[in-house]
This record gives C-alpha cells, structure tokens and sequence, in this order.
C-alpha cells in the first residue's frame, strides 16, 4: 500500500465539546493531529465548517501531499446512516437528520464516511487497539451513559435499521432507576458515571458519609469527573467503594447477558469510568459476568481494557473510511 499514490485518510472525532482530527497512515499512525471547540450552540453549518478547516489544517501539519488523501472518516455521537452519510439525531449537538456527507463532501473535496463514534471507536479498537487479531468483538464504553458496537467475523454490524449496538439500553432492572431514554433499569442507569454519581447524591442527602459530599454538593453533577471518583474510590471512601463495585457488579451482569446472546471471543471496555479506574473495574466486571455466564459460553472470553483512549474514535472512522474508498476502487 505504500507504494500507491493515495495512501492517507483523515479520521475525525466530532464530540459534543471538541473536534478532534489526524492523519492516518495505514499502519494506524496519526500524522498532523489538530483539535478544536465544536460549538455546538452555533448549528450545524458552522460546527461541519470547523470540523472541514480542522481537516485541512491537520492535513497541512501533516506535510502530506492533498492528493495522497484518499477520503476522511467522521465519528458522530448519535444514530447515523453510513450509506446516505445523515446524521438521524445527535442530542448532544442538537442535531436532527443533517447530511453530514453531503456537506462535507462539498466543502472538503474529499470522499467523506460518517459513522457512529462508539461504532467508530469499537472498530478503532479493533485494527489498532485491545482487539487486533480478534474477528468477532463487542466494544462496551462506560462514561457518561453507556455505548456499544459489534464486530462480527472482523466487520462493524450495524443491523436491519443500521441501529445495532444500543447496549446501554438492554434492560437490567426492569423496577430500576428511569433512564434518559425513558425506560427503567436500563444498563446506562443502572451502571453509567451518572448512575454511580445519583447513588452518591441520593446517599448523601440520607446522611451518608463520604470524602465527597462538599464536591458533589458544590457542582453540577454532569461536572463531576470520573477521576474524581476514582481518587475517592483507590482511597477507600466507603461510600464510594460500595457504590462503584455495585455499578461495576451491573455492568458485569450486562456482559453476561451479552455473551450468553453473541458469544465474542473478547470483550473491550472504554470510556471515562474504565479509563480513570483502570484494571480493577475491569476485573470487577469480568468476575460478575463470571457469575452470570454459562460456563461453556465463558470459557477463553477475554474481557479486557481499551487500549486507545482518545484516539479510539479518530483511528476507528479513518479505518473505515479507508476500507470503503478501496472497495469503490
């Protein structure tokens, strides 16, 4: 492949506060990294008018030739068509059916994929992160609320509507805590950063000690980090302790409810709440999905961290949108 004349993609991370852009050289490495404020409150035309320049500058800081690109891969935080490029809904960028590829397509002069960024980030995960090796995968990412995405037989599985992979909203509890979809006892309120920071607050106004009572009580709750909660979990806050292994024991049950259904051979967990408490929340959850999990359906699964942070999503829509531009050739 190196020696083809077009052997570049750019891949894109749009989130809801930044846009984060590379080039990408086949071997996975990111040349030319740029990142900017998305604004979203500035609508959708002068957030994908940021998100072209962040391209362009990225490819310039890369010293790679305009030609050598071949097309650029976006990662978007809602439900995507990624044959028509429109963007359904993005809730975190008050988005509703924007042609995300047309637009580009328009401004950049470039073959553009957009894809689902927990999508995105699972197949990341998958040619150049935990998963390398592996054909069948599911990704799991715990921040906020909870996303997911399938690999099966080495290729992302979207399903008939293109909507597969809303794993933060398998029920758990059917009597559980409402979720933002709606629903009750939903995986993402039951195991979410939100839901272990709810359990927090509700413990506190009953009188609960914790290390964190000032911090929780002082901010928003959606300001409340997840490395906050970690430092107060690794210093043995009761509190904290008993309500992270709970979220952690939740987050197990939807692993084994996901393998008994798919069998993978491994299991990636991401995000912000695996990311700030690293091995011991991974350990956590593989021994309650253990528990759960039919011993033949268990036995040589791997449930392991993520491996590519914030680069996850960025390398994942540059793979695919490299792959789609060698199928049209």
């Amino acid at each position: 492949m190196a020696g083809k004349s077009k052997d570049y993609v750019v891949g894109v991370d749009l989130g809801g506060t930044k846009i984060l852009a590379g080039v990408v050289a086949e071997t996975g490495e990111i040349l030319g990294r740029v990142k900017a404020k998305t604004a979203a409150e500035a609508g959708y035309r002068n957030v994908l008018s940021t998100l072209a320049t962040s391209v362009d500058l990225a490819i310039s800081e890369s010293k790679i030739p305009r030609p050598r690109i071949r097309a650029v891969g976006v990662g978007v935080p809602g439900p995507v068509d990624p044959e028509t490029g429109v963007v359904k809904i993005a809730p975190n960028l008050g988005w509703k059916n924007v042609p995300v590829k047309k637009l580009l397509e328009k401004q950049l002069g470039l073959p553009v994929l957009v894809e689902n960024d927990v999508n995105a980030g699972t197949v990341g995960e998958h040619r150049f992160g935990a998963g390398v090796g592996v054909k069948d995968l599911v990704g799991i990412f715990v921040g906020t609320g909870i996303g997911g995405g399938l690999i099966f037989n080495g290729t992302l599985y979207h399903g008939f509507s293109k909507a597969a992979g809303e794993i933060g909203h398998m029920i758990i509890d059917v009597n559980g805590p409402r979720c933002g979809c709606g629903n009750k006892g939903c995986f993402e309120a039951m195991a979410s950063r939100t839901a272990i920071l709810r359990e927090l607050a509700a413990a506190i106004r009953k009188g609960s000690k914790t290390v964190l009572t000032k911090t929780v009580a002082d901010k928003n709750m959606r300001q409340v980090g997840s490395s906050v909660i970690a430092d107060a979990f690794f210093r043995g806050d009761k509190l904290t302790v008993k309500v992270v292994k709970r979220a952690a024991r939740y987050c197990g049950v939807g692993v084994a409810s996901i393998l008994n259904l798919l069998n993978p051979e491994m299991v990636v967990l991401g995000g912000g709440v695996v990311e700030a408490f690293g091995s011991e929340y991974v350990h956590l959850v593989a021994k309650a999905a253990r528990k759960r999990t039919f011993e033949v359906t268990f036995q040589g699964v791997r449930i392991v961290p993520a491996l590519l942070r914030d680069d996850a999503v960025l390398l994942g829509a540059a793979s695919l949108a490299r792959e789609k531009a060698e199928r049209a050739e």
